[in-house]
């Protein structure tokens, strides 16, 4: 029986385009119908259409990536699902944008010894470049509020009467239900803006 080949190319966003990936799986020969494409993050390998695709695969079969990031980003994930396909399903991988990854037939043991090698040198950098993107997002992220750049959805703005109604209810007039009602307001909301308002370092200042 031939070998059958099956492509998987990932994204991590929507945003994002797989048609690179997909051009170099289809020159190196897999057929449109045995490619995979997954828009999601390379954290881990809980991925559904992954794991369905890797419930295809039989001994003899080859799994095509174009580089071993888009496999994943996670070091010992990597080398884990690496000795899974290759050693005990017995199914080959090959990554396009580094030769060396090719462990279909024809490989000595010096062969097979440079490939683990370089898996463990590519796994590592996929997993460091993952890294220090998130550091940069939160490094951006924490230097934006410093600058009073607010995230999240925007406040409703407070209604004219807010300040009356709240000192109402402070002095125990009203219920905060009927507090919110006179404000258009949800009791949840209505106590959630006080405390965002008049509530500093857990003294009422109203």
């Amino acid at each position: 029986m031939s070998e059958r080949l099956f492509g998987y190319a990932r994204v991590s966003t929507r945003e994002q385009k797989e048609d690179r990936q997909v051009a170099a799986l289809r020159s190196f020969g897999v057929e449109e119908n045995r490619i995979v494409v997954e828009k999601r993050s390379g954290k881990d390998f809980q991925r559904p259409l992954y794991q369905r695709l890797g419930s295809r695969l039989r001994p003899g079969d080859v799994l095509v990536v174009k580089s071993i990031d888009r496999l994943g980003r996670n070091y010992d994930e990597i080398l884990s699902q690496w000795a899974l396909l290759t050693r005990e399903r017995r199914v080959a991988v090959v990554v396009l944008d580094m030769p060396l990854l090719d462990t279909r037939e024809g490989r000595d043991l010096t062969g097979t010894l440079v490939a683990d090698i370089v898996l463990q040198l590519l796994s590592y950098v996929a997993q460091t470049e993952r890294e220090f993107l998130r550091q940069r997002q939160a490094e951006g992220i924490a230097a934006a509020r410093e600058k009073g750049v607010r995230f999240g959805r925007r406040p409703l703005p407070v209604p004219e009467r807010f300040d009356a109604v709240a000192r109402r209810w402070r002095d125990g007039e009203i219920s905060a239900v009927q507090a919110g009602k006179e404000l258009g307001l949800s009791r949840h909301t209505f106590t959630r803006r006080t405390r965002e308002l008049y509530c500093h370092g857990g003294v009422n200042v109203i």
